[in-house]
This record gives C-alpha cells, structure tokens and sequence, in this order.
C-alpha cells in the first residue's frame, strides 16, 4: 500500500503530505511508531511535504510533530485541513513565551 501522508508519531497532531493531496480525499494515516492509524478526510488541498490536520485544533493551540512543540495555531483548523505558515507560526519566533503563552515561562 502507497502512504499519501504519514505521521511521525502517534500522539502528533500533523501529518505530511508525501503526494500531492486532493480535497475530499480520504486518507487512512499511518504513523511511523507503529500506533492506531488516523482516519481523515481532507478538506483542503494539502501539497506534498505540506501538513494536514490530524484533529481539530483551535487558535492558539501548542502543535505536536515528531513529538515536539513545534508551533502555535494562529487560526482554528478543523482536521483534514491543510497546516501552514497561514495558521500556524513556529515557536521558535514566540520570544520568551512558554507554551501555555506566558512570558518568560510563568
């Protein structure tokens, strides 16, 4: 079986795109720790190496990948919708805030 997009671990809330991916698309995603595979319909065009929602996640919400913090929701996402510089921003440019959004980790 051809993956269209995988999942670094199973607790992450993104997926990649390894295709190109079509809205209305129904996707079984796999992760690559061997968990429950997650079950998603794509509500948006994703393109390869791009992200996809694997849950809802609203505005603000600290983003799992690989396991790791890695960004903060700008905007609320249903899943299947396509993750991106858009509605998310890195937490690498949060400067000083903890991920629960207080400066200097208060």
């Amino acid at each position: 079986m051809a993956h269209r997009a995988l999942a670094h671990r199973t607790t992450d809330d993104v997926a990649v795109a390894v295709a190109d991916l079509r809205a209305g698309e129904g996707l079984e995603i796999h992760t690559l720790d061997g968990g429950k595979p997650h079950q998603v319909k794509l509500l948006e065009n994703v393109p390869l190496g791009h992200k996809v929602a694997l849950k809802d996640m609203p505005e603000g919400h600290i983003v799992i990948e690989y396991g790791q913090q890695v960004g903060r929701m700008t905007k609320a996402v249903k899943k299947g919708s396509y993750v991106h510089v858009h509605n998310i921003r890195t937490l690498r440019w949060d400067y000083g805030k903890s991920a629960r959004g207080k400066k200097g980790g208060q």
